[in-house]
């Protein structure tokens, strides 16, 4: 295994412990420390693959800004910082089935996509920021994991707004 090899699995590893920790701390305020573990984390994939631009927006826009917003949502919303209300509600079940069955729409979707057998062209050197916009917005190159990446931004969204909406009525 090369270098680079062992730190990806290094920095595999911390994410998804993190993520892990994120969805199952009982503390808000903990699963936002541990959201910004897994977002340096993902910096530090973009800066492994040299992409030096995404790395920086990734902890500016991310870290500095989204995380960082969550966390005063958080100490805002709550009279005290320890949360007295239940963490978790009985929608397990329900929750179990949306998940298996979104989960399910994907695989069936992605497996029959012929995307993952094409590689998409390498960008030239030059004025990468412009390259990397008409990557983005491209159908055959990375369109698909674009508009994946905001509709979780959009759940992420409405995610806050209901949980702003229960502190609310607390």
């Amino acid at each position: 295994m090369t270098t680079m090899q062992v730190l990806f699995l290094i920095f595999a590893a911390i994410i998804l412990g993190s993520a892990f920790k994120v969805v199952t701390t009982k503390k808000m305020i903990h699963a936002a420390f541990w959201l910004i573990v897994v977002l340096f984390g993902i910096a530090a994939l973009y800066a492994m693959l040299n992409a030096g631009f995404l790395a920086m927006v990734q902890i500016v826009v991310y870290i500095g800004a989204i995380a960082i917003l969550f966390i005063f949502a958080v100490m805002l919303t709550r009279k005290e910082l320890l949360d007295k209300g239940q963490a978790l509600n009985d929608n397990k079940g329900v929750a179990g089935l949306v998940s298996l069955l979104s989960f399910g729409g994907l695989f069936l979707l992605l497996n029959n996509w012929s995307g993952f057998d094409k590689k998409p062209p390498t960008l030239p050197d030059t004025d990468m920021v412009m390259e990397l916009g008409t990557a983005l917005v491209t159908p055959n190159m990375y369109l698909l994991p674009f508009e994946i990446a905001s509709v979780l931004l959009l759940a992420a969204l409405i995610g806050a707004v209901y949980v702003a909406n229960e502190a609310r009525s607390e």
